[in-house]
This record gives structure tokens, C-alpha cells and sequence, in this order.
């Protein structure tokens, strides 16, 4: 049964309505690939261990057009593992203000202190998302706490890949 024009048009236009009508933010979402801790290292332009004082949301731009917003977290840098070579001294570091652009929640005014990479941007501000590595400090293995002063950087040339682990053989093996 062929569709009349008088249907098409009843169902392009049950559509627009359910699109306008659609929450907004359902439906948006950040997604991250899934990576070792050394490969987000060698892809940073910046890796340093800081405490968050504090926050506050901040327009994106200076253009009034621009709705977006970021949340501006003021930090006490601890240590510089990376990034020397495109700043010196951290004051502040940016995320998207919305989660859905992949912004980063962290906890301020607490004694809780981060691994982050990010990015340095052209304007010199340091710009973290969900899909960089960040982690509470408390959180990383003394092996991967080592491996930040040594090895992590200086490999950056190897490929790290994961292997799902354990792996059954049959009859019981595992390698």
C-alpha cells in the first residue's frame, strides 16, 4: 500500500513535534575510547598532581552570543610531570561546564588531591574533559605513581594494548 502525500506529511510533522518536544540534553553524551594510563600520558600536552580550591562557572567566550559555559577550577599545582616546555605555574584549569560535552565534576575544598591530563590551548589556558586521564592521587598504584616520573614519557613510542585476562584454553587452562 503506497503512502499518500496527506500521510507523509502527518508523519513529518508527528516527527518535528516529537523532536521539539524532546528534553533537552537526553540524548547527548560523551564517550571516551578506552585507553592505558601511559597512552593518555604520551597524548597530553600536560600531566601534573593538583589540589582544587575552587570553583565557578565562567562564559566560555567573551562573545555575549556564546551561550556556552565552563567551570573554571582554581588549583595548587603540587608537580609538574609534563607540559614544562608550555607552562610554568597552573592557576586554573577549565572543563566544559555541561557533562554531555564531556565536562569533569572534581571535588574543591578538600584535602583530595588529582592526577589530570589535559590539553594547553592556544590561549594558554589548561583544558581538561572526561576523556582525559584523571584520577584521584590516593587512587594510583605505587607502580603507575613511579612509572609518572620514569617510564610513562619516555615509551611513549610503544603501543600499550590490553589483552582480556584470564583466557580458558578448555579443559580448565588458563593463561
Amino acid at each position: 500500500m503506497p503512502w499518500s502525500p496527506l500521510a507523509a506529511l502527518s508523519w513529518a510533522l508527528v516527527l518535528r513535534l516529537l523532536a521539539l518536544l524532546w528534553p533537552p540534553g537526553l540524548g547527548e553524551a560523551c564517550s571516551c575510547a578506552p585507553a592505558h594510563p601511559q597512552q593518555h600520558i604520551c597524548h597530553s600536552a600536560l600531566v601534573i598532581r593538583a589540589k582544587i580550591s575552587s570553583e565557578k562557572v565562567v562564559p566560555a567566550s567573551e562573545d555575549p552570543a556564546d551561550i556556552q559555559k565552563l567551570i573554571q577550577y582554581e588549583i595548587k599545582q603540587i608537580k609538574m610531570f609534563k607540559g614544562f616546555e608550555k607552562v610554568k605555574d597552573i592557576q586554573y584549569i577549565y572543563t566544559p561546564f555541561d557533562s554531555s560535552l564531556c565536562g569533569v565534576k572534581l571535588e574543591t575544598n578538600s584535602q583530595k588531591q588529582y592526577l589530570l591530563t589535559g590539553q594547553v590551548l592556544s590561549d594558554g589556558k589548561v583544558f581538561i574533559h572526561l576523556c582525559n586521564y584523571i584520577e584521584p592521587w590516593e587512587d594510583l598504584s605505587l607502580v603507575q605513581r613511579e612509572s609518572l616520573n620514569h617510564y610513562y614519557h619516555q615509551n611513549c613510542g610503544c603501543q600499550v594494548r590490553e589483552y582480556p585476562f584470564p583466557r580458558s584454553l578448555g579443559g580448565g587452562e588458563v593463561w
